[in-house]
């Protein structure tokens, strides 16, 4: 079944060259010929129908692997001074439609291995979490004698969630990177989010920590996303405690 791309408004012409068109001014009664542009259109171009609203149109195509270069008019079709401006833009319009289908093609086809590989990976990180959360609620029932072994314990919770965290972030970014140049193609009209991906894979991402890809490179040496977090909880868990330390050494100085 051929694959369709419906506009959901009119495309401008921004993008396309301009030139002066050769063609004589004709009488407004009189239609200006038109060159042939079919050894232009994309390899997959089916054929466009008018949609269901006026100006809107539905291309049909015989479908994408993703595995093509991303669809592009062809750059004899702008010197071909044999057709018109409005068969330039007809082809524009029907490359970017192609643009889309394309995208969301190629995003199952590079997303879904790697969305497998990642789930034990964020297994890990929130198993590691947990560990350290648990970790430190269990200070309130430590007894007195105890609280350096269990310090003890705290910090190499600590080191496992940081490098479960630093193990997510560094595939969340490959995820991210993905998921921009899907809409850096197709624009945010036409957004395939990773979730609907997951979804068709089998997969439940929900709660995935997969922020957009630049905050992966932020400034000043700040620590990716999920690290940053992560040193932020760390942090309030030893206020907390350095509070509780200093308490008990004013009660132990007073007696």
């Amino acid at each position: 079944m051929p694959h369709t791309i419906p506009l959901k408004r009119p495309l401008d012409d921004a993008g396309l060259p301009t030139r002066q068109l050769t063609e004589p001014e004709l009488p407004a009664s009189v239609t200006a010929p038109e060159g042939d542009a079919t050894p232009y259109h994309h390899p997959a171009f089916v054929r466009v129908e008018p949609g269901h609203f006026e100006g809107d149109l539905v291309y049909y195509f015989t479908g994408f692997t993703g595995r093509e270069s991303e669809p592009a008019v062809l750059t004899a079709a702008y010197a071909d001074e044999t057709l018109t401006h409005a068969q330039v833009r007809e082809l524009s319009r029907q490359y970017r439609s192609a643009g889309v289908l394309w995208s969301h093609a190629r995003l199952y086809l590079l997303a879904v291995p790697l969305l497998h590989q990642a789930v034990p990976v964020w297994n890990e990180w929130t198993a590691a979490r947990d560990e350290l959360r648990m970790v430190f609620s269990e200070f309130w029932t430590t007894a007195d004698s105890r609280w350096k072994a269990q310090l003890l314990r705290l910090t190499d919770a600590e080191t496992a969630a940081k490098q479960a965290a630093r193990k997510w972030d560094d595939i969340a970014v490959q995820l991210a990177k993905l998921a921009d140049d899907q809409v850096h193609v197709a624009g945010y009209d036409n957004e395939l989010p990773l979730s609907d991906v997951a979804q068709v894979a089998g997969l439940d991402i929900r709660g995935w920590d997969i922020c957009h890809v630049d905050e992966y490179t932020p400034p000043f040496n700040r620590p990716t996303p999920l690290v940053y977090d992560l040193n932020s909880e760390i942090k309030q868990q030893r206020e907390r405690l350095t509070e509780v330390a200093s308490l008990a050494g004013d009660v132990a100085a007073s007696a």
